[in-house]
């Protein structure tokens, strides 16, 4: 389970309206001969662009399965990504590069690697991780993050990367509403493909628009009676989950007994679930709820990291040293919380955990707390 809990840092796999430099997949083989390479496993309905190297934000009918090799640059800071510039040589000691790249004839084939990739790991971490991106995000921006939490954390288990036709623009958010929807079908082809290739377990990782997706296609194996594939499930955090209340509830009480661990991180100060939220209509998202009681008859844990939010507040987890800290010794402070959930736990320098009530859990500076006049 140490590749479910080194994920809740998989927020940085978020790019943010406006946020980040819109790149592209650049090949070069020879980059891995600097960086170290981490293979990503890619499920997707996104139609292939015209050199066959990377995918679009046109919709696809059925899932297409391929296999990148990312080379991840020395010459970095733990969390930052570097595209190659179009009209410069690539450099692989700072610029992150695909070395190959594989499309599958079929979902065998497909099923076939990732088994070989499953097998090469010792028992007991043979865990796929499926991540599912959010709002405004290109095929190359969701498959080079994901790379780069994969090596930054160290995972134990094998990334896979579910890539649905975002149309990778501010202004599309309702058309990437409707492509998430259309989605649902995909994603739940993608669980079962990594199921077949022998994952021991599957942790599923949404972030913002991706969790609205993720819980319906859960929803879906529950209706459908598929309890095989829901007991695969080992595990599911949701980032900045862009999801209405009511709804979150529905397909929850829909899908019945939740996966666990079902992690939520939120903030109340997230402006884009703002923003998402005056667009619907509605006071708030889960991802930005301020009264947990809504979800008091869940078996969820509510993760409030309002106190490090920067700027829009949508990414909160992506390199702050004391929560990738937190993300790292995650099962000792779940086993601090079992035995006592009456108050803090401080098991992290920097880093105090407030247990509110049953179902949210208060993150917070140390220095936050002491300036605050707290013991």
């Amino acid at each position: 389970m140490r590749a479910m809990y080194s994920l809740l840092a998989m927020s940085a796999l978020a790019l943010l309206a406006g946020c980040a430099e819109r790149g592209e997949i650049t090949l070069d083989p020879a980059a891995g001969q600097v960086g170290a390479v981490v293979p990503i496993f890619v499920g997707t309905n996104r139609g292939l662009d015209a050199n066959g190297l990377s995918f679009t934000a046109e919709r696809a009918e059925g899932l297409t399965f391929a296999r990148y090799d990312i080379s991840i640059p020395p010459a970095r800071e733990v969390g930052e990504i570097r595209f190659a510039r179009p009209s410069a040589t690539p450099n692989p000691q700072t610029d992150f590069l695909t070395t190959r790249t594989d499309r599958f004839a079929d979902a065998p084939s497909f099923q076939r690697d990732l088994a070989g990739a499953l097998r090469a790991r010792p028992r007991g971490q043979r865990d796929a991780i499926i991540f599912v991106h959010g709002f405004n995000n290109t095929f190359a921006e969701g498959l080079y993050r994901l790379a780069q939490m994969a090596h930054d954390l160290d995972l134990q288990g094998v990334p896979v990367h579910f890539a649905w036709p975002s149309r990778g623009a501010a202004l599309a958010y309702v058309a990437d509403r409707d492509s998430a929807l259309y989605s649902r079908d995909g994603l739940e082809s993608l669980i079962h493909e990594v199921e077949a290739a022998g994952a021991e377990n599957i942790v599923l990782v949404a972030h913002s628009m991706g969790s609205a997706l993720t819980m319906e296609s859960l929803r879906q194996l529950a209706i459908r009676g598929d309890s095989a594939s829901l007991a695969r499930i080992s595990g599911v955090i949701l980032i900045s989950p862009d999801i209405d209340v009511d709804l979150f509830r529905s397909q929850a009480m829909a899908i019945g007994t939740l996966p666990q661990p079902f992690l939520i991180f939120g903030s109340d100060r997230d402006r884009i679930l703002g923003l998402s939220a005056r667009l619907t209509g509605e006071p708030e998202r889960l991802g930005n709820l301020s009264d947990i009681e809504r979800l008091a008859d869940l078996q969820v844990t509510y993760l409030d990291s309002s106190a490090y939010s920067q700027g829009a507040g949508h990414f909160n987890l992506g390199d702050n040293p004391a929560l990738i800290g937190l993300i790292d010794r995650i099962g000792d402070v779940d086993a601090a919380l079992a035995r006592d959930r009456r108050g803090r736990t401080g098991l992290l320098p920097g880093l105090v955990l407030t247990v509110r009530n049953a179902t949210e859990i208060i993150l917070a500076p140390v220095t936050a707390i002491s300036q605050a006049g707290r013991p």
